[in-house]
């Protein structure tokens, strides 16, 4: 008969037995997290599940996580610093890999040593826009007729943006600079802030999100004068270029998936390949389509090299607008 001693060690080696996986049976796939450095329920964080959800009969439960803050640094910066084991993914966008490497005296990541790019999700036109009333008041109907009035009445127009440093600041110091007029910058706490600023009148024009724009415009609340991308947005045709009248104006809202640097070569073509192919789905494209964003897949190297652009071209932007935060 068993004593005392030996009964115990008997129960405790049939239930780790027990807990053992039965042979052959597959071992349920890890978790993968995409974190977004913003808060729920915006276009990128929208954009982020329509993709988790897309992937995972590939990849398995993906999940997002946002961790926003500090101009989408302190998300950004827990990506750079998650093992590189391909099961952390994180957006880099036009403010994190663009704007903040020259708008912040310090970050908590190095935007071109940190991260292996995945891939380009999207693009976003930006738009410039008037308020209808004061476009009909001033007899602006055109981006040559704002342009026009500018020279003709220097310092009496002015332009509101998200913040110091946003995009639409720079957009709007950009623009200034091409046309050589003069337009004062009326800084607001947040996109929709400077929206509601030219909404009520406070200003004349802002370079907004085609997306957070187009109800506005549609209702004619706002005067769509032109959009800031190279080619008319497929979501509103008949909106015109700037780059029609002042050529090689070019600024737009972006973002993609990166990595952790040191994530395998492997792995990252793994994770390029289920993205890509989720990115060129019918259904994506038409869940896309109603934030006004165009897929814009790419391989890990095209992503890579249109980022180092992009930080060239606001590098000179951010010094042009004088904008910076400590």
């Amino acid at each position: 008969m068993l004593n005392r001693r030996h009964l115990i060690t008997s129960l405790a080696l049939s239930a780790t037995v027990l807990a053992l996986p039965a042979p052959g049976l597959a071992q349920p796939a890890p978790t993968t997290r995409i974190v977004v450095p913003f808060a729920a329920g915006g276009p990128i964080d929208v954009t982020a599940r329509i993709l988790a959800e897309a992937v995972k009969g590939t990849l398995g439960t993906v999940i997002v996580e946002n961790r926003p803050g500090a101009g989408g640094n302190i998300g950004v910066g827990a990506v750079a610093k998650a093992a590189p084991d391909g099961l952390t993914l994180g957006i880099a966008t036009t403010a994190s890999h663009g704007i903040n490497p020259w708008l912040f005296s310090k970050l908590p990541y190095d935007p071109a040593k940190d991260f292996a790019a995945v891939t380009q999700m999207l693009r976003v036109p930006n738009v410039l826009v008037m308020n209808a009333d004061a476009a009909q008041r001033l007899n602006i109907n055109s981006l040559a007729d704002l342009i026009t009035y500018a020279k003709a009445n220097p310092a009496k127009l002015n332009y509101g943006s998200g913040g110091n440093g946003s995009a639409g600041h720079l957009a709007g110091e950009m623009f200034k600079n091409q046309a050589g007029i003069f337009a004062l910058h009326i800084p607001y706490n947040g996109g929709n802030p400077a929206q509601l600023g030219l909404l009520s009148g406070q200003v004349d024009f802002n370079f907004d999100n085609l997306a957070t724009a187009a109800p506005n415009i549609r209702s004619g609340k706002l005067k769509a004068l032109a959009v800031t991308t190279t080619q008319r947005a497929a979501t509103m045709p008949d909106v015109p270029a700037i780059s029609d009248t002042l050529p090689g104006f070019e600024i737009d809202t972006w973002w993609g998936l990166v990595v952790p640097a040191g994530t395998p070569a492997e792995t990252v073509r793994k994770l390029n390949a289920a993205f890509t192919e989720a990115l060129r789905s019918p259904e994506v494209k038409t869940r896309f389509a109603t934030l006004m964003a165009e897929p814009a897949p790419s391989t890990p190297e095209q992503f890579d090299a249109f980022m180092a652009r992009e930080r060239t071209k606001y590098e000179r932007m951010v010094k042009l607008s004088g904008a910076k935060v400590d």
